[in-house]
């Protein structure tokens, strides 16, 4: 028995070697790629100095090669942190009404700094020095001062034994990343700043250099990369929080990828759990994923072994999670009801409709009167959101149900009247389609489900703005890494009432 439990430990420590010796091969293939697109940049730019700048094209390459070599750089340095990780492994057992905007006053915690205006001498009006202070008005300027950089030196200070001779001395400060020489705010600010206000490390280093302090883009890259892979653990919990949810929002957006000869449409997936609409305890968070394309297979794949409620449009690649062979079991749809109503709405608004030219006889009846029997649903809604889910099955019931029921009798009845081809007839089609009008009403049976999916969509806010600023992921990997930090910055975000 001890024989074999020894054969045993000899393997494992074996297959441990294997993996710090594949964790080192994988940090020198990203430190190698690191440094030849560094080549090409400083080639490139070389080349710039000496030709001089005949065309537009070499200043977009220059661009595209810093962008190219931040990616690299930052993947290097999630490669080194694994080696390291794996090598200790080895050698140690281990809807809205727009309203005018209204100014709130300043905020209580802010310092003020008290400006007294000099008073005068002497009355203005006759020239009297017998003037009595009787008060004063206070104007209250919001100002911001530029922040501030320092360096924290910390003191060890060494002591010797008198007696045995031996030194003692305080242990080093802790730091987030081993052997690092960033503070934690100053890692926070940078993460934030590329994926939460979406500024590439090429504009961050630009501006840290005109506040005085150099910090290269490789060195910026080095930080993102140890802090994505720092951050894992807690991505994780994260992730395992929002698949233990039985109900889930499920959306998905457009994320340019740079390919060969040109740009191709990847996806960034998002998963949001929020249970304050039916009043549950649970934290809402997020999680994002990333893929190449918009195949079923992906959705597919992301909640492979989950099953409850899933919230989201109708998209045919869904369809999988449908199929009543799936195991554990099939997912319940939901659709949404915004979806449905957006079809109508562009049928139906007078003003968008009007500036774009077009005669108030083209707006379509059927699809204004549409839009405001499905508000009529939307209002019940706002009265019961938070209260328990038999609450609000209990007032749909009650109140949705016949609205519900009027509804698909009306569209039916308006429906037989149109032609296949006219534009309103698309819009009801969507919403009574056999496939469709259960899982719209789906909302009439579990007070779980929110009429909409709107916090899908609203997790998707940021990736929308991103896309203007950073264009496109510069690869695969890079993308996932997007999505990685999507899903912490989105979940603190989804906590804010």
């Amino acid at each position: 028995m001890s024989d074999a439990a020894s054969e045993l430990e000899k393997l494992r420590a074996e297959l441990a070697a294997l993996r710090s010796e594949l964790a080192r091969s994988n940090a020198v293939v990203s430190a190698s790629e690191a440094l030849i697109a560094g080549l090409k940049l400083e080639i490139a730019m070389l080349k710039r100095d000496k030709y001089g700048r005949s065309a537009e094209r070499t200043a977009r390459l220059i661009d595209q090669l810093e962008l190219q070599l931040e990616e690299l750089e930052t993947a290097a340095a999630e490669d080194a942190i694994r080696a390291e990780q794996a090598e200790e492994k080895a050698t140690k057992v281990r809807s809205f009404e727009r309203r005018k905007p209204v100014k709130k006053p300043f905020p209580e915690h802010l310092p003020r700094e008290r400006v007294v205006v000099e008073a005068p001498t002497a009355c203005a009006c006759c020239g009297s020095d017998r003037i009595v202070k009787m008060g004063e008005d206070i104007t209250d300027t919001l100002e911001v001062v530029p922040r501030q950089w320092k360096v924290i030196q910390t003191v060890r200070e060494k002591f010797t034994c008198r007696d045995c001779e031996k030194i003692s001395q305080p242990p080093a400060p802790f730091h987030p990343i081993p052997r690092g020489w960033a503070g934690p705010s100053l890692l926070a600010m940078i993460v934030f700043e590329k994926f939460g206000q979406h500024q590439p490390l090429n504009r961050q280093a630009d501006r840290y250099a005109r506040e005085g302090v150099d910090l290269s883009l490789s060195t910026l890259a080095d930080q993102v990369g140890a802090v994505t892979e720092l951050l894992t653990p807690l991505h994780a919990l994260i992730e395992a929080h929002v698949m233990a949810a039985g109900r889930l929002h499920g959306d998905d957006t457009t994320v340019p990828l740079l390919a060969r000869g040109g740009t191709k449409t990847a996806r960034l997936w998002t998963y949001v759990r929020d249970d304050r609409p039916f009043g549950g305890a649970a934290p809402p968070a997020v999680t994002f994923r990333f893929s190449r394309d918009r195949g079923g297979e992906h959705p597919t794949g992301h909640l492979m072994g989950w099953q409850g409620i899933l919230q989201a449009d109708a998209y045919a690649g869904y369809n999988q999670l449908y199929d009543q062979k799936r195991s554990p079991g099939p997912v319940t749809s939901a659709l949404c009801w915004s979806h449905a109503r957006r079809k109508f709405f562009e049928l139906a608004d007078v003003e968008s409709n009007i500036r774009k030219g077009k005669s108030p006889k083209e707006i379509s009846p059927i699809a204004f009167e549409a839009v405001k029997r499905i508000d009529a649903l939307f209002e019940i809604e706002r009265d019961i959101n938070g209260k328990s889910p038999d609450e609000r099955c209990e007032a749909r019931q009650r109140l949705s149900a016949p609205l519900v029921e009027d509804l698909e009798t009306w569209l039916r009845g308006e429906r037989a009247l149109l032609s296949k081809h006219a534009k309103v007839a698309k819009a009801i089609d969507y919403l009574l389609s056999p496939n469709h009008w259960s899982s719209f009403a789906r909302f009439l049976e579990d007070g779980r489900v929110c009429l909409t999916n709107n916090a899908a969509e609203r997790s998707l806010c940021g990736v929308a703005l991103g896309r203007k600023s950073w264009l496109f992921a510069r690869s695969e990997r890079g993308g996932q890494r997007a999505a990685f930090m999507y899903s912490l910055i989105g979940s603190a975000n989804v906590t804010v009432p």
